[in-house]
């Protein structure tokens, strides 16, 4: 299916021409109309969320038509622009060319030459597939077990990273048995993860714009009310995932830690899934049981450590926690139960300028381009502390 968006400030022209394409015999959708010349920033978001492949321009107004030809152009590499105009004029003509538009489109739309040019540039596409701006920071956060504080930490980088001029940070809650973000942060109970993914195949940048919460300088989309009976289809998880690259320069994920069918499928889409452990035997313990399972579905690569609620005086140290883990530790934060107390009841982040929230700042700036060096292997006697038991690959499909 072509994907096409319609720009033009002429109603008639945008009706004539939409009932064209309706009528050629060819995969070809309008994904989006504007009725007007957008400004530079709405293009932008207008892209992002629908993923044109082909824009159809209208040169009523040249000025403002070669303003959003470089704004395409700078956003999408090789996206495909025909030019449409109420007549065939010569000096139109040369605007498009002077534009680089090897098609024009005059009215009346005559099917035969639409066609044609749809087949023109159906063909210069897949000579030269389209490369969007895409974000490939997708952080998933994966709890160890119950209560280690994994959407404390997910939240609290997230905001951090928010702070960092430039990005653009989604944070959502995809523990849907019981999403912890909706608390802490004391959100309604409207318009969550389910909603987006109902509408996952038809989100615009309006939509998403109802359905997300701002807080702290980035959107966040809660899990909603339990629900323990949720189905979260492949496709929908793929459409969703596929916009927030097109619309964030960083996602991160708070999963539930049960392992459910769409939070490996998420994972996969991760560039980093980080385990949240903290430094107690009983932590410890199911930390080496998912690392062991998540290296079983080939995502070893992708997971990190992150240490919580490391106390002043610890009873293992960190070398000793690593040689447990069999993996070096990507991180730790320290334990501070006044600070994480004070922000839960104010539904607030951690104070970035207090001794954790400094924590958080620091990794988020340093989190983008690191990268997690292996542990050698080692004889320990620390391991005679534990009994692995395989982890119950039924857990992978559990709804």
């Amino acid at each position: 299916m072509l994907r096409t968006m319609i720009i033009s400030p002429v109603a008639e022209q945008v009706q004539s021409l939409e009932e064209a394409i309706e009528a050629i015999d060819r995969d070809v959708t309008v994904c989006r109309t504007a009725g007007f010349y957008p400004p530079p920033v709405d293009v932008v978001r207008m892209l992002r969320a629908h993923a044109p492949e082909v824009v159809f321009l209208s040169f009523e107004d040249i000025e403002q038509a070669h303003e959003i030809v470089s704004t395409l152009e700078t956003e999408v590499s090789g996206i495909q622009i025909i030019a449409i105009h109420h007549q065939c004029d010569v000096g139109i003509l040369r605007e498009t060319m002077r534009a680089g538009i090897r098609e024009f489109l005059a009215e009346p739309f005559e099917l035969s030459q639409l066609l044609d040019s749809i087949q023109n540039v159906q063909t210069l596409l897949e000579r030269k597939p389209l490369v969007r701006h895409i974000a490939e920071h997708i952080f998933s956060f994966l709890p160890s077990k119950a209560g280690v504080g994994t959407s404390t930490i997910a939240l609290n980088i997230s905001a951090a990273l928010a702070r960092i001029e430039g990005a653009r940070v989604m944070l959502s809650d995809f523990d849907l048995n019981s999403g912890m973000l909706r608390f802490l942060l004391k959100l309604g109970t409207e318009h969550s993860v389910m909603e987006a993914l109902e509408y996952a195949h038809n989100l615009d940048e309006n939509m998403w714009q109802g359905l997300v919460t701002k807080v702290a300088g980035m959107d966040v989309l809660h899990a909603g009310r339990v629900n323990p009976s949720v189905r979260i289809e492949s496709d929908q998880l793929r459409h969703l995932i596929n916009f927030w690259r097109r619309n964030y320069t960083v996602s991160c994920i708070d999963l539930s830690g049960n392992l459910e069918r769409y939070s490996l499928d998420i994972m996969r889409e991760s560039r980093q899934v980080m385990v949240v452990c903290t430094p107690e035997v009983a932590s410890l313990h199911l930390t080496r049981e998912k690392i062991a399972f998540l290296k079983s579905m080939d995502l070893e690569g992708r997971v990190s450590i992150i240490l919580n609620r490391v106390p002043k005086d610890p009873v293992l140290s960190l070398e000793q926690v690593e040689q447990v883990l069999g993996m070096k530790v990507l991180r730790s934060f320290s334990n501070d139960y006044l600070a994480v107390s004070k922000a839960t009841a104010a539904a607030e982040c951690v104070d970035p300028k207090s001794k954790l929230g400094r924590q958080y700042s620091q990794f988020a700036n340093e989190l983008l381009n690191r990268v997690q060096e292996p542990l050698p292997d080692r004889r320990r006697k620390l391991l005679d502390l534990f009994t692995p038991a395989p982890i119950s690959t039924a857990l992978a499909v559990r709804e």
